[in-house]
């Protein structure tokens, strides 16, 4: 059986920096920061006290109030960026094979916010057992995949990824080789999350993960700056179409981009920190390239994990180094997250769409917020500091990591026929 080849022919956001794709990364570009004090809950005896919130929403201008009402915010954000990417895509309903079409998401946490109001609401009244009939169907991570293919109709595989911070990329993953394989011809996928909640900044902040430089909100999210703090937490999500390359032909669809492989691996160190010598990293890139049959020095633009946390950013330098040698210094590197903060289990789906999104206007987003250099880094490396760049890019790498260990990492080039 010969394997088949898979194009992006649809995507759509709903991010800190922009409700849409075009808004999106044009915000990017110019490197807008999406971090402000939170609104979510009053975060005033929080040590973190600002997030990347998804900003000047109204979930009823996309979802009959009815409807919304029942699902998560997790799956409303999944229900906008999905139904931007389906309208972005172009289908005919009435000759898409549905049986050969479905729904492979990520996410890492899932309906926290459904959990937490519904635990609170039961200590509230005297722990009398007066639950929502939608806590559990709104709560579960499987109803972002499943709310899209009801939605769609889609009757071909449907389910969740959960890897933590890697959720959305193995989704995206996992669409990849069911659409090489022939099991499907076309598959929404990426990733969505909602843990700006007092469960979520509380948890982090006991991990000692998130920043807390309350004072400047927007500055704080400084991947590779010698004074990072932590990561700044991010709601939202994204989805690609992704599609089998002669099915997205006999339709005449736009192609944004074609996948060419993917990696996995596990550090199999530490259940919250990377390996020390990034050796995970170094293994989920090496088995990326070569799943995508292509050379190190193919790839133009790397977007990275790039949290800003003091150890997580040198790790994935160091393997960078190791991995790619002196063509390391060739290429352009950007972590994104420096605008958008960390979406968790949806980052990897952002992430994807901005190394799109790059091959398309042959532009590399900056990494924002860098003013003191870290010794630890090699000077020598493009990290795109402050100020996006134009470059040929015919082959981007996102990476992504998450707690447990879990890596992933996808590559995308330039559609060539």
């Amino acid at each position: 059986m010969s394997l088949k080849r898979v194009v992006i022919t649809g995507m759509g956001a709903l991010t800190p920096v922009g409700n849409d794709v075009s808004t999106f990364w044009k915000n990017l570009v110019a490197g807008v920061s999406g971090a402000a004090p939170i609104t979510r809950f009053d975060a005033e005896k929080f040590r973190t006290r600002f997030a990347c919130e998804v900003k000047r929403l109204d979930v009823t201008s996309y979802i009959p109030r009815q409807e919304a009402r029942k699902m998560d915010p997790f799956t409303q954000y999944a229900v906008i960026a999905a139904d931007e990417a389906m309208k972005d895509a172009g289908f005919d309903a009435d000759t898409l094979d549905l049986d050969k079409a479905g729904v492979i998401w990520g996410t890492g946490i899932g309906g926290l916010k459904t959990f937490e109001e519904e635990v609170m609401n039961f200590a509230e009244n005297g722990k009398t057992p007066r639950f929502n009939p939608f806590f559990i169907p709104k709560m579960i991570v499987d109803s972002a995949s499943g709310v899209l293919s009801i939605r769609y109709g889609f009757r071909g595989p449907n389910f969740i990824t959960v890897s933590a911070c890697a959720s959305a990329t193995n989704a995206l993953i996992d669409a990849f080789n069911y659409i090489k394989l022939g099991m499907m011809n076309v598959c929404i996928s990426g990733g969505s999350e909602a843990a700006v909640t007092i469960a979520g900044v509380g948890g982090f902040n006991a991990l000692k993960a998130l920043s807390e430089r309350n004072d400047s909100p927007e500055t704080a999210s400084r991947p590779y700056d010698k004074d990072r703090d932590g990561f700044v937490l991010g709601e939202g999500g994204a989805a690609l179409i992704l599609e089998e390359l002669e099915h997205a032909k006999a339709r005449g669809a736009k192609i944004y981009a074609e996948m060419i492989g993917a990696g996995m691996s596990s550090d199999a160190y530490h259940i919250t920190a990377p390996h020390p010598d990034g050796l995970g990293a170094h293994i989920v890139m090496k088995n990326a390239i070569e799943n995508a049959g292509i050379k190190p020095e193919d790839v133009d633009y790397i977007n990275t994990h790039g949290t800003s946390t003091p150890i997580g950013d040198p790790q994935e330098i160091k393997a960078i180094e190791k991995f790619f040698g002196e063509h390391a210094y060739e290429l352009n590197i950007s972590s994104t997250k420096s605008m958008t903060g960390h979406l968790l289990g949806g980052a990897g789906a952002i992430e994807a769409a901005a190394c799109i999104l790059a091959i398309r206007d042959q532009v590399v987003p900056p990494t924002i917020n860098h003013f003191t250099d870290d010794p630890e880094i090699n000077p020598k490396l493009n990290l795109t500091f402050n100020h996006a760049q134009k470059r040929e890019i015919n082959i981007a790498l996102s990476n992504t990591f998450g707690f447990g260990g879990h890596n992933a990492s996808v590559v995308f080039k330039k559609y060539e026929d």
